[in-house]
């Protein structure tokens, strides 16, 4: 084990025991774009700018969210409650390629025609400013135009979901 402040090599694990320590609090992305709704569980999320407000969340490449996301204007972000680990397992779990997930959900359109799902501890949808890439994610900004609140209680924690089929983004 490296000392403090000591750099250990090793190329994609060398950060695998810092990453290991996080604990994040995980939402759900959703995306409309062309009629086509989309929706994932994600665990890259965070406020990234005060004044002003901005926020970002990172989408695999990989994913049916990312694909329906490129051609969005904006997004919508929702928290989950520590008790809505079905929901989590919905987003999480299966594919919107191969399932409509909204058939299932209960939710409504919002700012900029997001989906809006009803259920959630709190939710925002914000304007998309920029799309950077971040290797196999790409990081949406946010211009947060409206936000509500729903359930109150804890956040469902990126720990709450270890140990279950529950992944971030399998989309």
């Amino acid at each position: 084990m490296a000392a403090d402040g000591e750099a250990q090599a090793g190329g994609e694990a060398v950060l695998d025991g810092f990453f290991d320590r996080l604990n994040p609090d995980m939402c759900v992305v959703t995306a409309v774009a062309d009629g086509e709704l989309a929706g994932c569980l994600a665990g890259f999320a965070s406020q990234c700018s005060v004044r002003p407000p901005r926020y970002a969340v990172w989408l695999p490449k990989n994913s049916h969210t990312y694909r329906v996301a490129r051609a969005a204007q904006h997004l919508a972000v929702h928290l989950l409650a520590r008790d809505q680990r079905d929901l989590a397992a919905l987003l999480g779990g299966e594919t919107g390629d191969e399932a409509d997930q909204f058939e299932r959900l209960d939710w409504r359109e919002g700012p900029g025609g997001t989906a809006v799902l009803t259920e959630t501890a709190a939710w925002f949808a914000g304007t998309i400013l920029h799309r950077t890439d971040g290797g196999d994610h790409v990081g949406f900004v946010l211009d947060p135009v409206r936000w509500g609140e729903g359930r109150a209680g804890p956040l469902l924690r990126m720990s709450d979901t270890l140990g279950t089929s529950v992944r971030p983004c399998v989309d």
